[in-house]
């Protein structure tokens, strides 16, 4: 099963919020998940982003993989810096 980070539209019209959630590939983008590990509003000033670095760490070390998008979020976190050097510091 390939699972992916990825984000989950909420909220209304021209007023998205989303959900940064673990999900089997194959699932529908706003259907099925297995954990959500933060959210990213990018509509409030400033960009609010909430992101459990445990659980996201947890997945990242299962294989699971993130969107374009997330691992973007997750850079600007410092999160993919310190997955990166936990990787490869061993």
């Amino acid at each position: 099963m390939a699972v992916k980070i990825r984000l989950k539209r909420m909220g209304s019209k021209r007023n998205p919020f989303y959900r940064m959630v673990v999900a089997d590939s194959r699932s529908p983008r706003d259907g099925r998940y297995i954990e959500t590990v933060g959210t990213y509003n990018p509509v409030s000033e400033p960009v609010a982003i909430r992101v459990d670095e445990d659980l996201v760490m947890k997945w990242l070390n299962n294989g699971a993989k993130p969107s374009d998008t997330v691992r973007n979020i997750l850079s600007r976190e410092g999160i993919m810096q310190k997955f990166h050097e936990a990787k490869y510091s061993k």
